[in-house]
Formats: structure tokens, sequence, C-alpha cells
């Protein structure tokens, strides 16, 4: 029985393939149109979710996970794409939040006999640590922010508000949203100017099945656009994409980034 790897923007989902895949694991990849960024074996438009099973079934991928950044705004500028399931699992969820669609797509599949399964057992070695990760290490205050900031970061998160806060001289300066991790940083710096503070978490009872936090090289190039100076990810929750290139990048900055319990 193989796995269905409903693959989003980003690294991550092909970061998972390789690893499944040295486990001996057959892991056929979806990608949605205008989303996924990796090589796909089948592409289908968003909210075709009748297609979506079909190939699962063809594949006999009964086992799924999704990984990778689906944007929330794609809800409200795809409507046209979906087919009859899509909109039923719209109408089915009581609200319009990521993780309530989420869950509602999941339940409507599981009644179908599918699974979604966690993907950390496939992961573990690329989960950020605790303290210093990089040579350089935040001034103390960056390192306040970073410990005002994580607690009210976790309770947006687990509002299903977004993952990502700016923060500087202990004050929010921005919140994520439905526009993204990237845009959220250059935004906090144009409102409060350099040295701003980023903080990405997992939301309190994190479903690691669905939208699992992630930074890239593409968090690290929005803050050195932004004039950020330290990024804080929360300890053993967060995944850090290709991270020896990550790392060296966020050196070669001097951007220190810090592990938050």
């Amino acid at each position: 029985m193989g796995i269905g790897l409903i693959a989003g923007k980003g690294r991550l989902p092909e970061v998972f393939r390789e690893q499944a895949k040295k486990t001996g694991e057959k892991v056929v990849t979806i990608g949605i149109e205008g989303v996924t960024t990796i090589n796909s074996d089948y592409t289908i438009p968003i909210g075709k979710v009748g297609k979506l099973m079909k190939i699962l079934e063809k594949e006999k991928a009964q086992r799924i996970v999704m990984l990778g950044k689906f944007e929330h705004r794609l809800i409200f500028t795809s409507l046209l794409n979906f087919d009859f399931m899509g909109l039923g699992i719209l109408r089915k969820a009581k609200d319009r939040k990521p993780e309530t669609i989420v869950k509602t797509f999941m339940e409507t599949l599981e009644e179908k006999g599918f699974e979604f399964i966690d993907p950390r057992p496939y992961l573990t070695s690329i989960l950020a640590g605790e303290g210093p990760l990089t040579r350089s290490v935040p001034s103390r205050e960056a390192l306040e922010d970073g410990r005002f900031g994580m607690p009210i970061a976790k309770e947006l998160a687990s509002l299903d508000i977004g993952q990502t806060i700016v923060v500087k001289d202990k004050a929010v300066v921005a919140v994520e949203a439905m526009e993204g991790t990237q845009e959220t940083i250059i935004r906090g710096g144009k409102i409060a100017g350099k040295k701003t503070r980023v903080i990405k978490v997992a939301r309190k009872e994190q479903d690691f099945r669905i939208d699992v936090p992630g930074v890239g090289v593409e968090t690290l190039e929005a803050m050195k656009e932004s004039g950020a100076d330290a990024l804080f990810i929360e300890a053993n929750k967060v995944f850090v994409i290709d991270g020896d290139k990550f790392y060296k990048t966020a050196d070669r900055y001097r951007i220190p980034v810090y592990g938050l319990c």
C-alpha cells in the first residue's frame, strides 16, 4: 500500500518523498496547478477532489500525506475550479478557517477508506533544535523580543490566524494571515523599519497532518530584504528545509536563528 503525497508549494514535499523512498515506501505525488513547485506524477486543479480520489484509487495509495504551502486565499480565487465533492466540503465546513476546511476534507476522504498519516517519522532529522542554531546569536534585546512574542504567536496560531508574527521592542508589528510568511515579514519591515524579529511556531495542539510549519531560505531572503535581525522558531515543532543551505545562508546574512520552547 503506497503513500499519496499531496504536494503544496516549497521543497518540504520533496524532502519527504526522498526520505520515504529511502525506507522502501512507494510514493505517488499529486501536484496542484499553480501551487506545487516540485515535479509530480500527476497535476490537478485545486478543488478537484473527485479526480484526486480516482488517482489515489488507481495507484492504490490508501495512506495520504499533505505537505507544502497551500495559501488560504486560493479558496476564494479558485471556486470556479471546484467539483461537486469540493464544493460539498466547503458547504459542510462550519467556517472558512484553514484548519476547518482541511479537516473537513480529511474527514470526507477518511469516510471513503483513506488514512491521513503524520509525516514526522520520515522527517525527524529536519526538526529545529533548541537554543542557538547558527554561529551568530541574537542580541539581548532580540532574545527578549523572541521570548515576549512566542506565547503570543502560539495563541494566534491556535486561533488558526497564522503561524508567524513580527515583533520589535516588545510590540507585535505584523501578524501572518492569508498573505503568507514572506509577505508578513516584508510588511513588518515596512511598518517598523530594521531590527524586527520574526517568530514561527506551531499551534498549541498542532495536528502534524495539517499545515506543518516550516522555514527555508526564502524566509531568510525576506528577512534580509526587510532588515529583520533574528529568527525564532519553535524547537521540535518547526521543520527546517534544506538545513545545510539554510544555516549557511543565515550565517552569510548574519541572521541568528534560535530555537525556543
